[in-house]
C-alpha cells in the first residue's frame, strides 16, 4: 500500500510488482554478492584418490613437519632439503554447501511507502542469493509461499532450476493484490520451514526472507529443527513507515483505488506504535542470536543488491 507524507500519492520507483525479466537481470549484480564458503578441511593431498566430499577443488594451505600417516607424495622436497627435516604440503579441501532460499510473498509483504514494496525487495533478495550460489557452483533450490499456496524447487546445480525458482517468485509476486485480504490464510512461514526440513540436506545454508510479522512458537520449533544440521541466515524485509509513523498530521494512504487519511497527531498512538515496532525488532534480534545466525534488515528504501553486498562483506567466504 503506497504511503506518502505529502498531499499527493506518488508513484513507486519500481511499482508494486517485479517480473521474471527483472529478476533474471539481477544475475550480473549477484556476482558481487559474497557468500561464506563451507568450512574447509586441511589435509595432505593424496594423489588422484579424492574424498567423496571433495566438492569444487583443493587449495594449497601450508607446509608443516611430516607426521606419521602423511602421504609421501605430499612431501615438499624443496622445504625438506632446505630445513633437513621432512615437510608435508597441506591443502584445503572445499566442501559443497547447497543453498535453500525461502521467500515470503504473503499479503503482509504487499506494502511500501516510497521506492518499492516489501514483496518486491524479498523477491529480489531471493533471486540474488540463487544467482550467487549458481555462480559459486553450489546446488540451489528454494521455496516461495503466499497465504494460500507454496511451490518448491529442489536444490540443483543448474541455470534451469534457478530460472524455475525465479518464475515461481514472479508468479507469486504478481498474484498479490488487495483482494487477498478477504481470503482466509491457509499457509504460513512455519509451514514453509517444515517443508524446508524435508528438502534441506545437512550442511545447507538456508536463507529465510520474510517480514516475520507472524512469528510464533510454531515458527520457533521449525527453526530449531532446521538449525540442527544447517546454517540459517535471516533477511527481514520492512518499510520505514512500519517502524515510525510520519510526522504529526493527516497523511493520505492509497491501495491504488481508494485513498484514506491517517491521523498521526496523537502522541499516545505514536508512542504505542513505536514501542510495538521496537519490540518486534528486538524479538528478531534475540532470535538470530539464539540460532547464532546473521540477521539482515532490508528496507524498501534501499537498493537490494547494494544492501546485501555491504552487510555480507563481513560475512564473506
Amino acid at each position: 500500500m503506497p504511503v506518502t507524507n505529502s498531499d499527493s500519492i506518488p508513484n513507486l520507483d519500481q511499482g508494486p510488482y517485479t517480473s521474471v525479466q527483472a529478476l533474471a537481470r539481477l544475475r550480473w549484480q549477484a556476482k558481487n554478492l559474497k557468500l561464506r564458503k563451507a568450512k574447509a578441511i586441511s589435509r595432505p593431498q593424496s594423489g588422484s584418490h579424492l574424498s567423496k566430499f571433495r566438492g569444487r577443488g583443493m587449495e594449497f594451505a601450508e607446509v608443516r613437519v611430516y607426521q606419521p600417516g602423511d602421504d609421501v607424495r605430499s612431501i615438499d622436497w624443496r622445504v625438506t632439503a632446505r630445513r633437513q627435516t621432512p615437510h608435508t604440503k597441506l591443502f584445503n579441501e572445499e566442501r559443497e554447501r547447497p543453498l535453500l532460499v525461502i521467500c515470503d510473498q504473503s499479503k503482509s509483504q504487499f506494502f511500501g511507502s516510497k521506492h518499492s514494496f516489501k514483496s518486491v525487495r524479498a523477491a529480489e533478495a531471493a533471486a540474488l542469493f540463487a544467482w550467487s550460489a549458481l555462480d559459486h557452483n553450489d546446488r540451489v533450490g528454494g521455496i516461495v509461499f503466499s497465504d494460500i499456496a507454496h511451490h518448491e524447487v529442489k536444490p540443483a546445480r543448474s541455470r534451469k532450476s534457478v530460472m524455475q525458482y525465479i518464475n515461481f517468485l514472479s508468479q507469486f509476486n504478481q498474484a498479490l493484490n488487495i483482494e487477498d485480504s478477504k481470503i482466509p490464510p491457509s499457509f504460513s512461514l512455519d509451514k514453509a520451514l517444515i517443508e524446508a526440513v524435508r528438502l534441506a540436506k545437512p550442511g545447507t545454508l538456508i536463507v529465510i526472507i520474510s517480514d516475520f510479522l507472524h512469528f510464533n512458537q510454531e515458527t520457533e520449533k521449525a527453526l530449531k529443527a532446521l538449525s540442527r544440521h544447517n546454517e540459517l541466515l535471516f533477511i527481514r524485509s520492512y518499510d520505514p513507515l512500519e517502524e515510525e509513523l510520519p510526522p504529526p498530521g493527516l497523511h493520505p494512504v492509497s491501495d491504488g483505488q481508494q485513498t484514506l487519511l491517517i491521523n498521526s497527531n496523537s502522541a499516545q498512538v505514536r508512542s504505542d506504535y513505536s514501542a510495538w515496532a521496537t519490540q518486534h525488532k528486538n524479538q528478531l534480534e534475540e532470535m538470530s542470536k539464539r540460532f547464532k545466525s546473521l540477521l539482515i534488515n532490508l528496507s524498501t528504501h534501499q537498493e537490494t543488491s547494494h544492501c546485501l553486498q555491504e552487510i555480507l562483506r563481513n560475512y564473506s567466504r
